[in-house]
C-alpha cells in the first residue's frame, strides 16, 4: 500500500510539470493558530501504516510539533485559502513587503513547496484525488 500511495504522488508531481502553479489556488488543511500576530502551524503526526508509520512516528517525536512562520510566512499562510492563485498571493505578497518580498514567485514557490512537503497545504483538484 506504501508504495502504491508512492507511486500516486510521483504521478501526481509528475502530473503538475506541465501546469502553471501561479494558476493554482492552494489550500491549508493543517491546524494553526495565532500569537502575536504570527501564525503559528502546528504539525499534522504521521498518516502512514505498517513499519512505515513506526519510522515516522519516531522522526515526528523528534520534530518540532509548532512551527512559527515569520511575518512574510504569515501572511502567504493567511492567504492559503484555496481562492487566491499564487500568482495573486505574489501580487500581495509584493504590495505587502515592497522590496524585501523579491523575488516574490521565487519565494512563494519554495515555501508552498515546503509546506506541501509537509502536507500543510494541498492543490484542490490535484492532491485530493484518490
Amino acid at each position: 500500500m506504501a508504495l502504491t500511495g508512492a507511486i500516486v504522488r510521483r504521478q501526481r508531481r509528475d502530473d503538475l510539470e506541465d501546469v502553471n502553479l501561479l494558476e493554482l489556488a492552494p489550500e491549508r488543511c493543517a491546524e494553526w493558530e495565532e500569537r502575536d500576530d504570527r501564525v503559528v502551524v502546528i504539525r499534522p503526526g504521521p498518516s502512514s501504516t505498517g513499519l512505515r508509520r513506526l519510522l515516522d512516528r519516531f522522526l515526528f517525536e523528534l520534530s518540532a510539533k509548532r512551527i512559527k512562520l515569520d511575518d512574510m510566512g504569515s501572511f502567504v499562510w493567511r492567504h492559503l485559502d484555496g481562492q487566491h492563485t499564487v500568482g495573486e498571493i505574489a501580487d500581495l505578497l509584493r504590495r505587502e513587503f515592497d522590496e524585501r518580498a523579491e523575488p516574490a514567485e521565487d519565494r512563494l514557490a519554495k515555501l508552498i513547496w515546503a509546506f506541501r512537503r509537509e502536507e500543510f497545504v494541498m492543490y484542490p483538484g490535484w492532491d485530493d484525488r484518490d
